[in-house]
């Protein structure tokens, strides 16, 4: 049962989502309605607006929850959000860049209820359009006048770097045996590929709110260990995310064999469910029945209590990174509310 207090961050949440959403979504679109027509029309349709064929479309958006963090975390600093807009719509930006490189490494046919960008467009034009969404990124906060512009150039660039290494990291864990992998390796994986852009966004808010460094790597720490959180509970939901709220296949990380962290920690268990899912990760297991006896084996080999403690571990070191850079706590709330939100979820 959820206690009071969280379904009142579980709110205080969804408002500051859907207030980001409605403040930084028309500076984003206009963005990307700047992009060469073909590369435009792929990324139009990447982020909901635009059906395959042109024509306009409702679907589902992203949760904001990148750009959500840029604004909070100024506010949190003593700057306002306005200032701190294009450091949002950056953030955003980098981070499709991710999705729709993601989706074809991945091999992933949709996302938000719908075929992926690649399966629609094809390979070429979504690694362009995500190229290109990039570079976008880099130059809005190039052309920002603001004092912070330069720093945040470099910050973005270093984090696109790191997300980049840990995506290797990623790719070349898949290609190891199922035993032939470490959970450190995996934590070091996950803290540069989703971890890394949580940090940037939070120390990009800072440095448009004019904090000085040691706030602004104290927001980077937030960040990132928040980010870990939620890379925890993505890896939870891969395996036991319901298809209706997630708009994936059940099981799709485990029929993909991906070595996600809960995975890996049933692995690492020296348990017989460990060996146990160690066979299946051999083998095709493409099948309903082989997926569900994977998705067991997870669990009673330890790893989906592990990821769950390890979350809460991990939002835990946030909070007190957070304490660093907000010492008052009246200040700090709707990052807290933001970062309950991402290790309560469940899509």
């Amino acid at each position: 049962m959820t206690s009071p207090d969280a379904a009142m961050e579980g709110h205080r949440a969804a408002a500051l989502l859907e207030d980001t959403r409605n403040a930084v979504h028309p500076h984003l679109r206009a963005a990307v309605e700047t992009l060469p027509g073909a590369i435009r029309r792929v990324a139009m349709y990447h982020f909901g607006w635009q059906n395959a064929d042109g024509s306009p479309a409702s679907g589902q958006e992203g949760k904001a929850i990148r750009p959500a963090l840029v604004l909070a975390a100024a506010r949190a600093t003593g700057g306002d959000t306005e200032t701190a807009m294009r450091a949002a719509v950056a953030v955003e930006l980098a981070h499709n860049f991710t999705l729709l490189h993601d989706d074809i490494i991945d091999e992933d046919t949709t996302r938000r209820h719908r075929p992926t960008a690649w399966a629609v467009f094809g390979v070429p034009d979504a690694v362009i359009t995500g190229d290109a969404m990039l570079a976008l990124a880099v130059r809005l906060l190039a052309d920002d006048p603001h004092p912070a512009s330069a720093p945040a150039v470099v910050r973005l660039s270093t984090c696109i770097i790191e997300l980049c290494a840990g995506q290797q990291a990623d790719c070349a864990l898949e290609e190891r045996g199922p035993e032939d992998v470490t959970l450190d390796e995996c934590l070091a994986m996950a803290m540069a590929k989703t971890g890394a852009l949580l940090g940037c966004a939070c120390a990009l808010g800072a440095l448009y709110a004019g904090a000085d460094e040691r706030a602004v790597r104290a927001m980077d720490g937030f960040g990132r260990e928040a980010g870990l959180a939620f890379q925890l509970i993505d890896d939870l939901i891969g395996i036991w995310g319901d298809t209706a709220r997630t708009g994936k296949p059940v099981g799709a990380d485990l029929t993909a064999h991906k070595k996600s962290l809960p995975v890996v920690a049933a692995l690492t268990s020296d348990t017989p469910a460990a060996a146990e899912l160690a066979e299946l990760y051999r083998g095709v297991m493409n099948t309903p029945g082989e997926v569900r006896s994977a998705a067991d084996a997870v669990d009673r080999a330890g790893g989906r209590d592990w990821a769950q403690v390890t979350a809460a571990d991990r939002m835990a070191r946030a909070v007190h990174h957070l304490s660093r850079a907000v010492p008052a706590p009246a200040g700090s709330g709707d990052l807290l509310a933001l970062a309950e939100f991402v290790t309560r979820r469940t899509s």
